[in-house]
């Protein structure tokens, strides 16, 4: 579980990273908003927002909370965060975030409370590769599972080819004005709310994520308080609305695994044992 030297990201202004932290944990058996579930003695949001800080210090940070929150609302604020009441689906908490960014915003980061242990070094990876000029970049691992097809009865229909597929992690970094459109797009953000460096970015592309987002099926997926179909994550927004924006990936790491089933958190306590032990 080593990780290379990766300098850290230099103050940037323009930089938000929004948090999600507004699930509910019921696979953890907690009794308790997934964030709020102890790691080490600390919740892991606690966990989540330091290493945050810790990658971008100059960053605007956002987490999303459950409503009538106040625990992880105090939480984030005492870590300089600000807390934004998140909807009723993953995707729509980052929409409610997006709305609440400040208006100077140029680049987002989009991170899972529940991936708490990623290292200050993929946020680095994903950051420098905007800067390059991405307007999408995801931080994905290789697959070394054999993973087979099933048909409807359950029985294999072959072997899938593991070499081209790859896991998905966060933090997802995204071109603002780009993450905004698409949002838009899917029926999760008002069109009113189109700025002007949004209408630039759409007429430079052609806007051909403008179709097929705007009428009754993106806003009954906003409505109805389900991501949209096929939306699993915010890059499948960006590759289903504006195909055109080619989504980078960059190296994850082992120790950004989702903090999802009570075995995940016993990796993740024996991941926090194994860093305090290389930092005595």
């Amino acid at each position: 579980m080593n990780h290379p030297d990766v300098a850290s990201p230099s103050p940037a202004d323009g930089l938000a990273v929004v948090v999600v932290a507004a699930g509910s944990g019921t696979r953890l058996g907690y009794g308790l908003p997934k964030a709020l579930v102890p790691l080490a003695g600390e919740p892991l949001l606690a966990h989540a927002l330091r290493t945050v800080r810790e990658a971008l210090p100059a960053a605007a940070v956002l987490v999303t909370v459950p409503a009538a929150d106040t625990e992880l609302t105090a939480l984030a604020r005492r870590m300089g965060a600000r807390a934004v009441t998140g909807g009723a689906s993953r995707a729509q908490s980052v929409a409610r975030a997006l709305a609440a960014l400040p208006a100077s915003t140029e680049h987002v980061l989009v991170h899972d409370a529940a991936r708490c242990l990623t290292p200050p070094a993929v946020f680095a990876r994903v950051l420098a590769a905007l800067r390059e000029g991405a307007r999408a970049v995801v931080p994905v691992t290789p697959v070394t599972d054999t993973i087979r097809r099933a048909d409807a009865e359950g029985r294999s229909t072959g072997t899938v080819d593991r070499s081209v597929l790859r896991g998905v992690q966060t933090p997802q970094g995204f071109d603002a004005a780009l993450l905004r459109r698409v949002n838009r797009a899917a029926g999760l953000l008002p069109h009113e709310s189109a700025g002007a460096d949004d209408a630039a970015l759409s007429a430079s592309a052609g806007d051909t994520a403008a179709t097929g987002g705007t009428g009754a099926a993106g806003s009954s997926a906003s409505a109805s308080g389900t991501d949209p179909e096929g939306i699993t994550d915010d890059a499948s927004l960006v590759e289903h609305h504006a195909p055109e924006h080619p989504v980078r990936f960059v190296d994850g790491d082992e120790e950004s695994f989702k903090v999802t089933r009570p075995l995940d958190l016993v990796l993740a306590r024996a991941v926090v044992d194994s860093r305090a032990g290389r930092a005595e």
